[in-house]
C-alpha cells in the first residue's frame, strides 16, 4: 500500500502517475497470462468450469492488487485500478465470473476500512456485473468477436467507473468528504481503468489474431495438399501412391523430411536423410511403432525429446511428429514430418501433420469405398457414384479452401462433415438403414452445400420423431436431396428452399423431398436414373405397393414423395 496522502495535498498529475504505475504491473501479468495454455478464448469450448475458475482466480488477483497498489488517501479513500479485473472477468467469463470477481475484490476492500469502503465494495461488484451483462448481450447479439474488442472494454469500464463515483456519493458519509474524494479521483480512475482494460484487450486481440492466422495457414496448406494428391490413393495405399504424395507434402510444409509408412515398412521417404532412410526397409523407429500401437500422435520436439536414428550415426534429423493414418478404425500406416538439429520444430508443423493425416485418411476412406462399390450391381453402383464422385469432392475442397481464409473454425467443421459423409458411405453396407441414419448422412452433405451456395440455399426439415427408427433402403434420401439442390436450387437466380418432411398418413410413412424451383420434367429413357433406382430398391425390399412419385408445378415446386410401410416387411 502506498503512503497515505491528504486529499488536498495530492495533485491530479501525481494521482494519474501512481495509477499508471499500478497498471504497469498488470500489463506484465497480462502479457504472461494471455500466452499461457490455460487462457485460450479462441477455442469454442474454453469456458468450461475449469476455465471459468481460472478466470476467476486471475482477475480476482488483479482486482485485489488494484486495491493494494492504489493510493490511499486521508480518511480511508483509495484511488485504485480495481475495476480492471472485475470488468474484464465479466466480459470474458460471463456474469457469474464477473459477479464472483466483484464480490471477492469488494470483500477485500472492506478489510482495508475507510469511510468509502462499503461504497467501494458495492461499486466493484457492480463493475463485475456490468462486464458480465456485456458478455451476455454480445453473445445473444451473435457478436462474440466484440468480446475481445478494446472499444468494448473501454466503454464498459468507463460506464462502470462513472457509476462507481455515483455510488460513492450515494453511500459514503460524510457527504462532503465523498464529494471531495470524487472530485479528486473520479476522472483519473475512469481514464486509468478504462485505458487499462482497453490495452489488455489489445494484447488479447493480437494473441487471437496470431492464432487465427496460423490456423488459417495450416488449414490452407492441408487443403492444397488434399487437392494436389486427390486421386493418388485411388487404387491402393502402396509405395507407388506414397511416392507421389510425400514430395507434395515436403514442398507444401517446408520441413526437413517426410516419410510415409504402412504397418511394417517405409513406403516413401523424401528430404534430408533419404540416403539411408530408404523405401522398402522395415520400420526401425520406436516412435513409429508407438503411433501404430496406440493410434495416437507421437511427437519428439528435439528439445525435451530427440529423434534418434538407428540407421546412421550421421543422420541430421532430430525431431519428428508421427501421425497414424486411420481408416474406419483400422490403422493403415503413418505420415511423419522431420526437422534437422539446426531447425526448431514448429508447433504449426505438428498441427499441420495432424491435419494432413486426417485429409489423407479421408482419401483412403474414399478409396476403400471405391473398392467396395465395385462389388455392387451396376444399377446400384451408379447410384452410389452419384453420392461420392470426384466432382463433389473437388467442389467441396474448393468451398472449404475459400472458407478457410475467413473462418478457420467453420472450415474445420466442414472438413468434419466431409469426413462424416464419406465415413457413412463406407459403413452403410447393409440393404436397410433407419430414417435417422439417412438424415444424418444427408445432413453432412447439406452442410457442405450450404457453405457452397451460402444464402442461396435454405434447408427445412420437419420429421415426426416417432419415425426416426423407420427402415428404408440405404441411400434413399441422399440422391433425392441432391437432385433438389443440383437440378432445382442451383437453377434459381435467387434463394431457394429444400425441404424434407416425414409423417404418418393412412397407415403408411410418407416422406417428401421438395424444392421451390419447379424445374422437373419427364426426360428420355435413362434420365433420372438415381430416382429410378430409389424406386426400384423400395419396391424390391419393401413391396410393390410402395415407391416414389413425383409432382411438379413449373417454376414453383417439385415434390418427390416416398410411400413406405411403417414396419419392415417380414423376410
Amino acid at each position: 500500500m502506498n503512503v497515505v496522502e491528504p486529499i488536498g495535498a495530492l495533485s491530479m498529475e501525481r494521482l494519474v502517475l501512481s495509477l499508471v504505475e499500478a497498471l504497469s504491473v498488470f500489463f506484465v501479468l497480462f502479457h504472461f497470462y494471455v500466452r499461457s495454455r490455460s487462457f485460450r478464448p479462441y477455442r469454442q469450448d474454453w469456458l468450461t468450469p475449469r476455465g471459468r475458475v481460472g478466470l476467476y482466480l486471475f482477475f480476482s488477483t488483479i482486482s485485489i492488487l488494484g486495491s493494494y497498489l492504489g493510493v490511499r488517501l486521508l480518511g480511508g479513500g483509495i484511488a485504485n485500478t480495481r475495476a480492471v479485473g472485475a470488468v474484464l472477468g465479466g466480459i470474458l467469463g460471463g456474469p457469474w465470473v464477473g459477479l464472483a470477481v466483484g464480490v471477492t475484490a469488494g470483500a477485500q476492500r472492506l478489510t482495508l476500512g475507510g469511510f468509502s469502503a462499503f461504497a467501494g465494495a458495492v461499486a466493484t461488484t457492480v463493475d463485475g456485473l456490468f462486464g458480465g451483462l456485456a458478455h451476455l448481450y454480445l453473445r445473444r447479439a451473435r457478436s462474440p468477436e466484440r468480446l475481445v474488442d478494446w472499444r468494448t472494454a473501454f466503454l464498459v469500464t468507463a460506464v462502470g467507473e462513472s457509476v462507481h463515483m455515483g455510488i460513492v456519493l450515494l453511500l459514503a458519509r460524510p457527504f462532503d468528504d465523498a464529494v471531495r474524494l470524487v472530485e479528486l479521483i473520479g476522472l483519473p480512475m475512469i481514464l486509468a481503468n478504462s485505458t487499462g482494460s482497453a490495452i489488455f484487450m489489445t494484447l488479447l486481440r493480437q494473441r487471437t489474431t496470431v492464432y487465427d492466422e496460423v490456423g488459417a495457414l495450416t488449414s490452407a496448406r492441408a487443403l492444397r495438399v488434399a487437392q494436389r494428391t486427390l486421386g493418388l490413393f485411388h487404387r491402393a495405399f502402396d509405395a507407388a501412391a506414397a511416392s507421389g504424395v510425400a514430395p507434395i507434402i515436403l514442398e507444401e510444409t517446408g520441413v526437413g523430411a517426410v516419410a510415409i509408412t504402412d504397418k511394417t515398412s517405409v513406403l516413401a521417404f523424401v528430404g534430408q536423410g533419404s540416403d539411408h532412410h530408404r523405401p522398402g526397409t522395415p520400420i526401425a523407429s520406436d516412435y513409429t511403432r508407438q503411433a501404430l500401437v496406440t493410434k495416437q500422435v507421437v511427437f519428439a520436439d528435439g528439445v525435451r525429446e530427440h529423434f534418434e536414428c538407428t540407421l546412421s550415426p550421421a543422420c541430421e534429423l532430430d525431431s519428428v511428429v508421427v501421425v497414424p493414418l486411420e481408416v474406419d478404425g483400422d490403422i493403415l500406416g503413418t505420415v511423419q514430418l522431420f526437422e534437422p538439429r539446426n531447425k526448431r520444430f514448429r508447433s504449426m508443423n505438428r498441427s499441420l501433420g495432424e491435419g494432413l493425416a486426417a485429409v489423407l485418411s479421408n482419401q483412403l476412406l474414399a478409396s476403400r469405398f471405391q473398392e467396395q462399390k465395385s462389388l455392387l450391381v451396376v444399377s446400384e453402383l451408379k447410384l452410389v457414384q452419384a453420392q461420392v464422385n470426384p466432382h463433389f469432392l473437388f467442389n467441396s475442397l474448393n468451398t472449404i479452401s475459400a472458407v478457410t481464409r475467413t473462418d478457420p473454425d467453420r472450415a474445420r467443421d466442414l472438413l468434419s462433415n466431409l469426413s462424416t459423409f464419406f465415413r457413412k458411405n463406407l459403413k452403410r453396407s447393409s440393404d436397410l438403414s433407419t430414417l435417422a441414419e439417412e438424415l444424418e448422412h444427408v445432413g453432412s452433405y447439406l452442410e457442405i452445400e450450404k457453405a457452397r451456395f451460402r444464402d442461396r440455399l435454405v434447408v427445412e426439415i420437419d420429421v415426426d420423431p416417432a419415425l426416426l427408427s423407420l427402415k428404408l433402403p440405404t441411400f434413399t434420401l441422399q440422391p433425392l436431396i441432391e437432385n433438389a439442390v443440383k437440378h432445382g436450387i442451383s437453377a434459381r437466380l435467387g434463394p431457394g428452399t429444400a425441404r424434407i418432411r416425414a409423417r404418418r398418413r393412412d397407415g403408411l410413412a410418407v416422406i417428401e423431398v421438395e424444392d421451390d424451383a419447379g424445374t422437373w420434367s419427364e426426360g428420355p429413357p435413362g434420365a433420372g436414373l438415381g430416382m429410378q433406382i430409389v424406386d426400384k430398391r423400395i419396391k424390391n425390399l419393401l413391396g410393390e405397393d410402395f415407391g416414389v412419385t413425383v409432382s411438379c408445378v413449373p417454376s414453383e415446386l417439385t415434390r418427390v414423395t416416398l410411400r413406405v410401410p411403417l414396419a419392415e416387411r417380414p423376410s
